[in-house]
């Protein structure tokens, strides 16, 4: 195994510790991403009861869904800096993989409306441990010549698993139950879904363990506090450069996870079903797989801060015509291109504050942009959930109010970090 993976960093040009790494959240991606389409569906069944609290079911679905980014957000500064004060990144990555393995596993056994809140809330917990450990070990096994390709190829692997769970997650449910050889015992859609789910984290646990070692220089030299500076200290502008990174991605990230929480409502209107559904949620993912790296790659040559006004930029359209598009293949076109707005910022921010950041403050400082965007992520899902009811453009416009103002700060607030970059070809140049 060491020496495949040793083989296929090679061909990356990256160190094989990130690509360990990217694999691992690959499988777990697998998993989680399942749990999104799988959850909706579950709601609705006739499996899940007791006490709604008086909500709707979509704004049900939409706080199971969104509970987990809001723990996962709100634990990340804390897992971030405790990570940096003691340099053990690897093991911050297995606390939380064996906390996911297990929530999902305990899936199998939740009945209620109560207990769907309590798992998926521990899940956002057990995240919490995960994500800034990684961002912060990738970019610590990087260097500024090479930081948005390393970026880009841990996010590459990483999506390619969230993003092909939602197209077998319906599937795998609506072929349920499935028959198994002994006896006549047989296992639900649903619980297959589940089983899949924690295999996932089970087996990213085991490559983590297996292949993953922390970089001998981190430091536990990490700043005194937890505080994150809102003010730009250089006085050049007027908000702190990962702030304004981290306000930004809170808008994006809103801004795509809109779409989650409505299944229901686009089906409906759309007059599809959950496959086609997938394919659509799926489609976001799709193109920055395709992208994350030659955009990580590109920003470590061309600069940082061109791809992420011109991806907030993009974000505006292909965010507001979500909520106008009449057929399914448009709607995934929609998606597909939102993707590519995605993909021009995710690696190039995640670079430019890896820039800033000093020895030992990865942990706290990438933190900052994985909490703002696990936020927007729980944002999303409430906020498409109570707006729908108003019509079903609404969601789609708020996110579109949010993503002009992010891209209004990206181009005011943030400047280049990079010394030496090559001018952007233009289309017709020699």
């Amino acid at each position: 195994m060491r020496s495949l993976v040793r083989l296929v960093a090679a061909q990356f040009a990256v160190d094989r510790r990130v690509l360990a790494l990217a694999f691992a959240r690959m499988a777990d991606g697998i998993g989680n991403s399942f749990l999104v389409i799988v959850i909706p569906l579950y709601v609705g069944s006739d499996i899940v009861g007791g006490t709604t609290f008086g909500l709707s079911e979509s704004m049900i679905i939409g706080v199971i869904l969104s509970l987990f980014g809001f723990f996962n957000s709100s634990f990340q500064p804390l897992t971030g800096r405790l990570s940096d004060q003691t340099g053990a990144r690897k093991r911050f990555v297995l606390i939380g993989l064996a906390g996911l393995a297990t929530t999902n596993a305990v899936y199998l056994f939740a009945e209620t409306y109560v207990s769907l809140v309590v798992i998926r809330a521990l899940q956002g917990v057990s995240v919490a441990f995960i994500i800034p450990a990684s961002v912060a070990l990738v970019n610590e096994l990087a260097t500024t010549q090479d930081r948005g390709g390393n970026m880009g190829v841990y996010n590459t692997f990483r999506l390619v698993g969230f993003g092909s769970g939602p197209i077998v997650a319906a599937a795998v449910v609506n072929a349920g139950p499935y028959g198994l050889p002994i006896g006549e015992l047989t296992v639900s859609g649903f619980d297959a879904a589940f089983y899949i789910a924690t295999t996932t984290a089970v087996i990213s646990f085991l490559l983590v363990t297996a292949l993953i070692t922390d970089p001998q220089t981190t430091r536990a030299n990490a700043g005194a506090d937890l505080s994150i500076p809102i003010r730009d200290q250089s006085g050049r502008h007027l908000l702190d450069p990962i702030f304004t990174l981290g306000v930004a991605s809170l808008f994006m990230a809103t801004s795509i996870a809109l779409f989650a929480t409505i299944q229901i409502q686009v089906n409906e209107h759309l007059q599809q079903g959950e496959v086609w559904f997938g394919f659509q949620f799926a489609a976001f993912i799709i193109a920055q797989v395709l992208l994350q790296t030659p955009i990580g790659r590109a920003c470590d040559r061309y600069g940082r801060r061109p791809f992420i006004v011109v991806g907030m930029l993009l974000l505006i359209p292909t965010t507001l015509v979500q909520g106008f598009v009449t057929t399914s293949e448009t709607m995934f076109l929609a998606r597909l291109l939102q993707g590519v707005a995605g993909a021009m910022v995710f690696a190039p921010s995640l670079a430019l504050a890896g820039d800033l950041a000093g020895e030992g403050e990865s942990g706290s400082k990438l933190s900052v942009l994985t909490m703002a965007f696990g936020f927007g992520i729980a944002i999303g899902p409430l906020s498409s959930g109570a707006l729908v009811g108003f019509g079903f453009e609404v969601p789609f416009i708020f996110g579109t109010v949010l993503a002009t103002l992010g891209a209004i700060l990206v181009y005011t607030q943030i400047e280049e970090t990079l010394e030496h970059t090559q001018p952007v070809p233009v289309v017709g140049d020699d």
